[in-house]
Parts: C-alpha cells; sequence; structure tokens
C-alpha cells in the first residue's frame, strides 16, 4: 500500500475538518456563546494547523490503488468522527466520550439516531455543528476533501468508489475531481433552495438551515425534540417530504437534468421502481391509519411525510408511528431496509441491489424452467455484469449476516425483541428511530450500555461505508496482498 498517500489524506482531512469547524464556532459567537466558541475555534485550529503543516510537501507517488481507496475510506471515517466529537465532548455538551462519539457517527453516516433527551438545550453552535455533520457526510467525507483538493492523481475514482454508496459508481465527466464539484454544486443548490422554502413557510432562517442541512444528508437531526412535528404546518411537511424524496435519488440523474437528458431519466428502472415504492407505501398506509386522524388528508400527509422519511432513511418525524398498527409499522421496517438509490445521500440495501436481486431471482426461474433458454440479467436495457451479481448476492449476504451478529450482541442489554431487532436494523441501515417504545420516534439510545452503542456505531460505519471498507481494516490480508 501507498502508505505515504494514506498518510497525506488523513491529514488533509484533518485540515479540512478543522477548517469546517470554524463555521459552528462563529456560530456560537453570533448567539453569544463565548465559552463555547473558544472551544470550538482551539479545536478547530489545532486540526487545521497540524494539517497544514504536514501537508505542504506531497508524496512522490500520489497513486491511490482499490486497496488503499479502501483502506484510506475506513479509517477516514473513524478519525473524522473522533475529532468531530471532540466539541460535543469538552464544551460538556454531551456527558461522556462514548456519547458523543456515538452522536457524531450517527452525523456523518446521516443515521440520526441520538442518546440526547433534551435536545432543545444544546448551545446553537453545538446545534449547528450536530446538523452540520449530516451535510458534510451526506456526499461522503472524501468526496468534500477531493471537490476542494486534488489527493491521487489519475487514482482518485478508487477513493470515490469505496465511499459512494450503492453497486456501482461512474464518473460523469472524465475527472473525478470534476466529479467530485459538480456533484457538490448541485448538492449545495439544492440546500439552498430548500432553505429558501422552508422560510417562505415562516420557519427561522436558523431553523431552515439545521433542518436543510439534514434532509440534504438524509440524516433526520432536528433542533426540536419533536422533530418537524413542532412546527405542525402542512406546507413544511410537504416541503420536506418532496426535498427527502429528491436527495434520495442518484445525483447523476440531476446532472443529466442539468443537460435536459430528460429521455434517460426516465429510463431509469431504479427511478421508477424508487417512485412506486413510495407511492404504493403512502396509499397503503394512509387507508390502513385513516381512522386515527380526522380526514383522509390528514391521513395522506402523515404517511407521505413518514414514507420519505423512512425510505430516504432521513429519519425525520411528524408523527408517532410507533402507535400506528402493526400493517404500516411493517411497510416501514421493509422500506427501512429498501432505502434510497444508489449514488443519492440515502442508506439501506438500495433499491438498486433489490432490482438486481428480483431481476437474478426472475432469469434462475426461466432458466429453471427452459435450462437451454439464454437468460441474463438487465437494468435500463443494458446487460448486468455477472461479477456485479455476485457482488449484490454476497453485499447482501454479509449485510443479514451483520444484523444477527449484532442483534446477538445488543440483546445482552436485555431489552425486548422489537427494541433489539430494530436498534440494528435503523442503525446498519442509518434510519434513525427505531419501532419501539424506547428507540422509536419518540425515544432514543441513551439507556444502551457503552458496549452496545460501540456496537451500533460499528453497524451506521458499516451502513454508511457499504460494509466492505470498515471490514477490510480488520483482515490480515488487506496488509499484505497486492490487489
Amino acid at each position: 500500500m501507498n502508505y505515504e498517500m494514506i498518510v497525506y489524506v488523513l491529514l488533509n482531512i484533518a485540515k479540512i475538518e478543522g477548517v469546517l469547524m470554524l463555521i459552528p464556532g462563529v456560530v456560537s459567537l453570533l448567539y453569544g456563546e463565548y465559552d463555547v466558541a473558544k472551544i470550538i475555534f482551539l479545536i478547530a485550529i489545532f486540526f487545521a494547523a497540524i494539517g497544514f503543516i504536514f501537508t505542504i510537501k506531497k508524496p512522490r507517488k500520489l497513486d491511490i490503488f482499490a486497496k488503499d481507496g479502501l483502506f484510506i475510506v475506513g479509517i477516514a471515517w473513524i478519525a473524522f468522527s473522533i475529532i468531530g466529537a471532540l466539541p460535543f465532548y469538552l464544551t460538556g455538551s454531551i456527558n461522556g466520550f462514548i456519547n458523543a462519539f456515538f452522536e457524531t457517527v450517527s452525523g456523518f453516516t446521516t443515521t440520526g439516531s441520538t442518546i440526547l433527551t433534551d435536545i432543545e438545550a444544546l448551545p446553537n453552535g453545538i446545534q449547528f455543528w450536530r446538523a452540520f455533520t449530516h451535510w458534510i457526510g451526506g456526499m461522503g467525507v472524501l468526496v468534500f476533501v477531493m471537490a476542494i483538493i486534488p489527493l491521487a492523481g489519475s487514482r482518485s475514482m478508487n477513493i470515490m468508489k469505496a465511499e459512494m454508496p450503492g453497486p456501482t459508481v461512474d464518473k460523469i465527466v472524465p475527472k473525478a475531481k470534476q466529479t467530485a464539484k459538480i456533484l457538490y454544486l448541485i448538492y449545495i443548490g439544492l440546500t439552498i433552495v430548500q432553505i429558501l422554502f422552508l422560510m417562505a413557510g415562516k420557519m427561522p432562517l436558523f431553523d431552515s438551515i439545521i433542518h436543510a442541512f439534514s434532509t440534504a444528508g438524509t440524516g433526520g437531526f432536528s433542533n426540536k425534540g419533536s422533530s418537524v412535528g413542532y412546527y405542525d404546518s402542512a406546507y413544511i411537511d410537504g416541503v420536506i417530504t418532496v426535498f427527502m424524496i429528491l436527495f434520495g435519488i442518484n445525483f447523476n440523474l440531476f446532472y443529466l437534468a442539468i443537460l435536459k437528458k430528460f429521455k434517460r431519466i426516465f429510463q431509469s428502472e431504479e427511478l421508477r421502481v424508487y417512485l412506486s415504492i413510495i407511492a404504493i407505501s403512502t396509499i397503503l398506509i394512509t387507508f390502513n391509519i385513516r381512522n386515527m386522524y380526522p380526514s383522509i388528508m390528514k391521513a395522506f400527509r402523515y404517511a407521505s411525510f413518514q414514507v420519505a422519511s423512512i425510505i430516504t432513511t432521513t429519519g425525520f418525524m411528524t408523527a408517532d408511528f410507533n402507535v400506528w398498527p402493526m400493517f404500516s409499522k411493517a411497510i416501514l421496517l421493509l422500506i427501512m431496509i429498501v432505502g434510497g438509490c444508489a449514488g443519492s445521500t440515502a442508506g439501506g440495501l438500495k433499491v438498486s441491489r433489490i432490482l438486481i436481486m428480483a431481476k437474478h431471482i426472475k432469469s434462475e426461474v426461466k432458466r429453471m424452467i427452459h435450462p437451454r433458454a439464454m437468460v441474463g440479467v438487465t437494468i435500463d436495457k443494458k446487460p448486468v455484469e455477472s461479477s456485479l451479481i455476485s457482488s449484490v448476492l454476497a453485499y447482501c449476504l454479509i449485510y443479514f449476516s451483520l444484523i444477527v451478529i449484532s442483534f446477538l450482541l445488543i440483546s445482552i442489554n436485555e431489552f425486548d425483541f422489537e427494541t433489539s431487532f430494530t436498534s440494528v436494523i435503523t442503525c446498519i441501515n442509518n434510519v434513525g428511530p427505531g419501532i419501539s417504545s424506547i428507540v422509536g420516534p419518540t425515544g432514543n439510545f441513551s439507556t444502551f450500555s457503552v458496549f452496545s452503542k460501540l456496537v451500533l456505531s460499528f453497524d451506521m460505519l458499516l451502513g454508511r461505508l457499504e460494509i466492505f471498507p470498515i471490514l477490510l481494516l480488520f483482515s490480515p490480508r488487506m496488509y499484505k496482498r497486492r490487489f
């Protein structure tokens, strides 16, 4: 492995995180939180200075190969989370470093699970940093760094492939750095538009920024204890619902929209399936909960919001879906696993993987009936390589195996089955709330043991980084074999 380059990238990450941390420091100053601002500025300056000093000289070899990319992504996210936890811990906003680490991992992985019991008591600067972690982590920590500085010469695509969610990652322009810039310009543009729409609904500027950051990263942190439900506004619910769905779409399609290639957008099978799941789930839940609300329109409002929130793994809430009928909760649990589209900021298995598996099963059934038939799997009328199908099947096998292992480890807490199982599901899929009174939309993870919080933090990282970059850190062959 190119260890010089690995250290160089990690130092650049520390530098960028230090610079980013200056922003919540300024927010603290604006709100007169001088003690909090001082601590945040000290942390920011320390890591920015270290990064700037030790990255003045570039390594002799800038190439990053597939193995290096996986290693860098795994280590970078852990390091980024440890540094990011310091403002929470050192300002006394969160008691205990493991709690601060859990909250930070939840932020950067855009999970939205929390250990906080009184969110509104946090200083404004910390509230901003908490939501900002969602926005930074949504598109990817290293993609963000790549958009600012060149890291790996011609091989930087190996970082994007290791970090971007989904079974495949393509460059939308020839150079990976340009791709990263385009992705972030789209990301920033959508975020600004949402802030303006929320302010038009009379949401305060600070609250609008917080909720736009969380929506963009499909994370779900709110500065209100009752989340979006605090505003009790059909307009705000509608705006956030639409933007959650938008951020769950593959960002390559937004680029195609800019180029006015609408035909290629409509040809996307993943997009059609994604929107179909949202529509069908919303209709089914609306009719299932209609007797719980004064009108069917109000039932539709809450159903559409929660379906969008769960399938995009955002985790906002406007209603306590834990008291909904079991049929509605079962649908939410299923779409929690499905997740959004590949190449989006959403978590979960991804619609593309579900689509590939479904088509593979269909082709195998046809092959059993007609052994001599030439049957293949196609997506958007293009053949899917057998290696990609094998990769998807392997990913799903590992994914469900990790759920079982994590569930067994969490069971040590002696919580009920629903709490233990959905806490793992919600963390590994980067959703946020589970389905139980303890970890549901009105609950939190504060009662979990330190060991369980570390397990769930590990699950959040596994889910956000698509398992392999984190698992490979523990493989001895990672450090010996060349690939």
